[in-house]
């Protein structure tokens, strides 16, 4: 993909300055499923992210930050409402319906004088009022208005989009537009919700698209081959092609003077549609990356360590903006904006020493729609897992049956040719050639322990040490060399979600999270044994 030209450093300009009195504006994008280490600044050699490197250095980079879960409904849901995802019953939960009394901070700038709206994926995926009927759930999108009018037409000679995967909804252009709405002096918020590198994807667009094989690093839990890299190359496409759109925007911000009081905010809602990535609370599932930058407001050039949340991000930005979280339910977050208006790096706050996450349901992929629930706390050092019911598949159910027959599909969805049907086992994984990859070369010995570490059921506890084991490979629970740790980890894990009420713990129905009606299509799956 061509390279974007991006703007060039500007100069950091002291709060004492004449923006003082002058509210800032808010940009935050998220991607849709981006691992933290898939970024140009980050190291990666595959992955080319002019935009959000420019952010990462002329700004705050963020070593450890945590999405609220490995899902990106009940992640956004964190996001917004400065609270976890157990704590927003349906609208913490994947394709449920939002209650209007979880009101994100978005109504909050609103009401404050903030122009706010959206462009491509919101607060996702939730159902929202249909019409009266729905009268107790949210009528409008928990990222405010929606701006998704300007898109690109399939195989117009004006269409850049550089795999068909890609979204058609052209993000830039719903930007300015939304700009072009605001009365003068107004300050805006404006959510960039990239629907890349969220799968589909065009399978070898890579080849087109400037890149090799021998550039890709596979992380330790997927097997080192042509077919797992080609499949992370289609990923970073879609990587880029929505980082080309955080560049225009900073230009068209650079080109009307808003830069310099603007804080751009990039994340994404949860890690890569891998095998062993999404959909769990392993590093590479929950592990995003994060940079902010304000040149008007914060000390530039940093790489800050500290641990941060989802649940922070609210909080945070309400106390940028000037205003109070009143009208929101309790704040489960912690502002940083101690630690961004610092002039340290590396450890700031020590403090801030934990950040945790969890999920429930993902897709629909076991008997009677059930989840796999689990809730994690992740330390400086180690990252501690509870999987609340381990008897299940963390992938979901080796096989569904047929709604037309009622008949079970073949064990893990291979066909007689030997073909692997996505949607016929281990459904909580994206449909994805690396998952295909995986379960059809299981028999191969050299493949098989990255099935079982993808798709096996799991012990009720993992331990990992994420310095000396990023793919979290080696678990280390039950050891008796790190009982204290884990004891340590297990005990402020049960303390946060006693204190956040969490129903699993606390609740007289620690099962309410599989009541929850789903509202995406669900699957049959046979009764366990």
């Amino acid at each position: 993909m061509k390279e974007i030209n991006i703007i060039s450093p500007l100069l950091l300009l002291s709060i004492a300055g004449g923006l003082q009195a002058k509210r800032p504006n808010i940009l935050l994008m998220i991607n849709d499923d981006q691992t933290f280490i898939h970024t140009g600044f980050a190291g990666s050699r595959f992955v080319n992210t002019p935009g959000f490197d420019y952010v990462a250095a002329n700004g705050i980079y963020f070593t450890n930050c945590y999405a609220g879960s490995p899902g990106s409904a009940p992640s956004r849901s964190a996001l917004v409402t400065g609270r976890h995802h157990w704590q927003n019953e349906e609208a913490g939960q994947h394709a449920s319906p939002w209650p209007d009394k979880f009101v994100p901070y978005v109504d909050i700038l609103h009401q404050g004088g903030y122009h706010t709206g959206y462009t491509g994926k919101g607060v996702a995926p939730f159902q929202y009022a249909r019409n009266e009927n729905d009268s107790l759930w949210r009528k409008e999108n928990a990222a405010g208005k929606v701006y998704n009018e300007y898109r690109y037409i399939q195989g117009s000679p004006s269409d850049p989009r550089t795999a068909t995967g890609i979204s058609p909804v052209n993000y830039f252009e719903n930007f300015r537009a939304f700009m072009q709405e605001r009365t003068a002096e107004q300050p805006f918020y404006f959510w960039f919700g990239s629907q890349e590198p969220h799968r589909d994807y065009e399978k070898d667009s890579w080849k087109r698209n400037g890149k090799s094989t021998d550039m890709v690093d596979v992380p330790g839990f997927l097997p080192d081959t042509d077919e797992i890299k080609a499949d992370m190359l289609d990923y970073a496409v879609e990587i880029e092609w929505s980082d080309s759109h955080l560049c225009h925007m900073l230009n068209y911000l650079d080109s009307i003077g808003e830069l310099d009081n603007t804080i751009i905010l990039v994340t994404a809602d949860n890690g890569m549609p891998f095998p062993r990535a999404k959909a769990n609370c392993f590093e590479y599932g929950v592990h995003v990356p994060l940079a902010i930058s304000y040149p008007a407001g914060f000390p530039s050039g940093r790489c800050v360590d500290d641990p941060v949340g989802f649940v922070d991000i609210a909080p945070t930005l309400l106390e940028l903006a000037g205003l109070s979280p009143e009208g929101m339910l309790p704040l489960s977050g912690r502002s940083i904006v101690n630690i961004l208006r610092s002039e340290k790096e590396g450890t700031v706050d020590p403090t801030k020493k934990y950040v945790f996450s969890g999920r429930e349901r993902h897709s629909s992929s076991r008997w009677q729609n059930l989840g796999y629930p689990q809730r994690s706390v992740r330390s400086p050092e180690y990252l501690f897992i509870w999987n609340i019911q381990p008897e299940r598949w963390p992938a979901g159910d080796p096989y569904a049956l047929n709604k037309t027959t009622g008949e079970p599909y073949p064990m893990y969805g291979i066909d007689e040719q030997g073909i692997h049907h996505p949607e016929w086992a281990f459904t909580d994984v994206d449909a994805a050639p690396s998952k295909s990859f995986l379960i059809e070369n299981h028999g191969d010995s050299s493949i098989l322990p990255y099935f079982k570490m993808a798709f096996n059921k799991r012990p009720e506890f993992e331990l990992y040490n994420i310095q000396t084991d990023p793919y979290c490979l080696d678990n280390l629970s039950g050891n008796s060399n790190y009982t204290a740790i884990e004891e340590e980890l297990k005990t402020v894990l049960l303390k946060e979600l006693e204190q956040t009420g969490d129903p699993r713990v606390t609740g007289l129905d620690q099962e309410i999270f599989e009541s929850y009606i789903r509202y995406s299509p669900i699957r049959e799956f046979p009764k366990p044994d």
